[in-house]
């Protein structure tokens, strides 16, 4: 059995690999922050922050000098040389621009037809959206980063039964169990991870799955 850390380690180290050289990536708060510790130190990522910066930076270690310099999850990071900071106004210019390669974005559930449901839970109290459903519309990619089921619940279904932050926007979903892609067809099952087998997998997702190629001879 995994623990939460380590699930939320290959899950980043995972998604940091669907980053390409040049790429203007955006990451949500939560998990999708650490996905910036694992870039390959010869691909070179423009980090954007919904707070109003741009380019690279990493997680503070010691507490920060200047404690007003966070992502957009308020943790404190240091900047890197060529570091841009702007105001919101212009960050969400950005985005709404189609600027942003790709955006990494948490989920409470998404579902076969690539919709994502990550802000509210019906009852528990939310500070609000945020910029979730602007990243969604605006990057050319995303990439939804969760944990593969919540209390031994499924987090990928068929439909949704949360409501919506954005409709048919998911393009991939990673979690400590699978690499999925989100398809015209349906949820194509990519990569699994070799601590867990492909009934494991099938039997703790909430959505038919079709089995990529490559998988099926890999099991033959």
């Amino acid at each position: 059995m995994l623990t939460k850390e380590q699930s939320r380690e290959i899950i980043a180290k995972r998604i940091a690999k669907e980053l390409k050289d040049g790429d203007v990536v955006t990451l949500g708060i939560g998990l999708p922050t650490e996905v910036a510790n694992y870039i390959d130190h010869n691909v070179h990522i423009i980090f954007q922050s919904e707070n109003g910066m741009t380019g690279v930076w990493t997680k503070d270690s010691q507490p920060s000098l200047n404690p007003k310099i966070t992502n957009a999850g308020g943790i404190p990071v240091s900047p890197k040389p060529g570091v841009c900071f702007f105001d919101t106004q212009m960050s969400f210019t950005m985005i709404r621009g189609g600027h942003v390669n790709a955006t990494v974005l948490g989920a409470l559930q998404v579902d076969a037809q690539g919709n994502l449901a990550n802000w509210m839970i019906p009852g528990a109290f939310v500070p609000g959206m945020g910029g979730a459903m602007d990243l969604v519309v605006g990057a050319k990619k995303v990439i939804i980063a969760m944990e593969h089921t919540n209390k031994g619940e499924p987090r990928i279904l068929e439909k949704c039964t949360l409501p919506l932050t954005a409709a048919g926007e998911v393009n991939l979903i990673v979690t400590e169990r699978a690499v999925i892609e989100v398809t015209p067809q349906g949820l194509l099952l990519k990569e699994i991870n070799p601590l867990f087998s492909l009934d494991e997998v099938i039997a703790s997702t909430g959505a038919k799955l079709i089995i990529d190629d490559a998988l099926i001879q890999k099991a033959a």
